[in-house]
């Protein structure tokens, strides 16, 4: 168990200060870059995969976030996570991210919706727009789409676990309690600390045990 909780510890911190590392490097990086980039143009059909450097620093933290010793420091990993999942490595995708984040703050559902649907046409391979998607139809109560978009979600990364649990929630609102009982602990097998999760599929397994299904 100590060795667990160091590993975790370890991992953290590197995480950390890797990011410290990125931004003190990306600042250092931006005036000599600054002229040659406002002279490019912006590439609408870059694509927005993760790169192979990205894909195992996702690994890395997804295994740091496996073996977190508590909370805290779940937390911690989960916002180095989601950032990264945010990056797109293209200019326009991020705006167009941006915008459609700020619609949906603002309850702009059909704008937000129409800047993630543009989002995605020219940029198929950025995930996390199929994600945001799928919470804005969500909200909608556009339960159809918003399935759609999560699987899409969780067949390319299938430790998204925002988007696992999303599917849970929505197997919950149709009665499908065996099906979000599974989805919610996928959701916690990828992260253990997540919260509230745990709770909740104490409680569905009382109707799924009570059922015959």
């Amino acid at each position: 168990m100590r060795v667990r909780h160091f590993l975790a510890l370890f991992l953290a911190a590197a995480f950390l200060a890797a990011g410290l590392h990125d931004a003190a490097q990306a600042q250092s990086q931006t005036e000599p870059r600054r002229g040659v980039q406002q002279q490019k143009k912006a590439d609408p059909k870059r694509s927005a995969r993760p790169r192979p450097d990205q894909t195992t620093q996702l690994n890395a933290m997804f295994e740091a976030l496996k073996l977190a010793p508590d909370a805290q420091i779940a937390r911690q990993i989960e916002g180095r996570i989601e950032a990264a999942l945010a990056r797109s490595g293209s200019a326009t995708a991020d705006l167009l991210m941006t915008r459609a984040r700020s619609r949906i703050e603002a309850k702009d559902y059909d704008l937000s919706v129409t800047l993630l649907d543009s989002l995605i046409e020219l940029h198929p391979n950025f995930t996390e727009a199929y994600a945001q998607r799928a919470h804005v139809h969500h909200l909608k109560k556009d339960i159809g789409r918003a399935l759609a978009d999560l699987r899409v979600v969780v067949a390319r990364e299938p430790r998204h676990y925002t988007a696992l649990v999303g599917l849970g929630v929505i197997f919950q609102d149709i009665g499908e309690e065996k099906r979000a009982v599974d989805a919610f602990r996928r959701a916690v097998a990828v992260n253990p600390q997540i919260r509230s999760i745990p709770e909740l599929i104490k409680k569905l397994q009382i109707k799924v045990e009570g059922r015959d299904i």
